[in-house]
């Protein structure tokens, strides 16, 4: 079927939460959207519209009230909790404000850790993260514990572990959100490289407006449905 040619294909998702006061609050109205492989989209809203709670639906960390989410044509909302980990282990890479760095671990341990835990060989997973790594730019901070490196670099780390499993889609949600502007290029030049060197579909949460350009398609969060921004 074409759409499990698709990376990741969101339909109708909605998002209601009860409120303290019992009220339910309506978060998402049926967001729709369609990445297609080596695509970057930019989602950008104003702060409290819902950016976050989609990014955590479309990579499985949280369920629809409504809707549906296909990541390489599985249907998540068809799986239990630990087939839905899986899922998220084999073909979702996230990348975060802070970069959640394993402090006593080096940059390359830090990035082969998702694929150990997937079960690949220790050999097989240094490879692939070594590869990485030098693909942006950090080939000679291997051993390098996260202390010892700038917070570009650290982030940039956190880019390459996203990316160590072969990832269907990148989830980014406000990836440079903690850096200054220069740090901020950087980073997203690690990113977009990475992405058009692996033909990896990204979504981005993004206020800011240089990186949410570099994306393919600019799409805009408001009362609870995507629309072009």
């Amino acid at each position: 079927m074409e759409h499990s040619l698709q990376p990741l294909i969101a339909r109708g998702v909605h998002r209601d939460y009860v409120g303290g006061a019992g009220k339910t609050l309506h978060i998402l109205r049926g967001a729709d959207l369609t990445v297609g492989a080596g695509e970057a989209v930019a989602i950008v809203g104003a702060s409290g519209s819902g950016k976050s709670t989609l990014l955590h639906i479309l990579g499985a960390l949280d369920r629809p009230t409504a809707g549906s989410v296909e990541l390489g044509g599985v249907d998540i909302g068809g799986l239990d909790e630990e087939g839905a980990a899986a899922l998220r282990n084999r073909q979702v890479g996230f990348v975060f404000q802070f970069h959640h760095l394993l402090k006593e671990f080096s940059a390359l341990e830090n990035v082969v850790m998702p694929a150990l835990i997937r079960g690949d060989s220790f050999d097989e997973a240094q490879d692939r993260g070594r590869v990485l790594l030098e693909q942006i730019g950090l080939g000679d901070r291997l051993e390098h514990k996260p202390n010892q490196l700038s917070g570009g670099e650290q982030q940039r780390v956190a880019v390459a572990r996203a990316l160590v499993n072969d990832p269907l889609v990148i989830l980014a949600d406000e990836p440079t959100g903690n850096l200054d502007s220069r740090t901020s290029e950087g980073v997203q030049d690690a990113m977009f490289g990475l992405l058009d060197r692996h033909r990896v579909a990204m979504v981005v949460v993004t206020h800011n407006r240089e990186l949410a350009g570099r994306a393919h398609r600019v799409l805009k969060l408001a009362e609870g449905v995507l629309e072009d921004a």
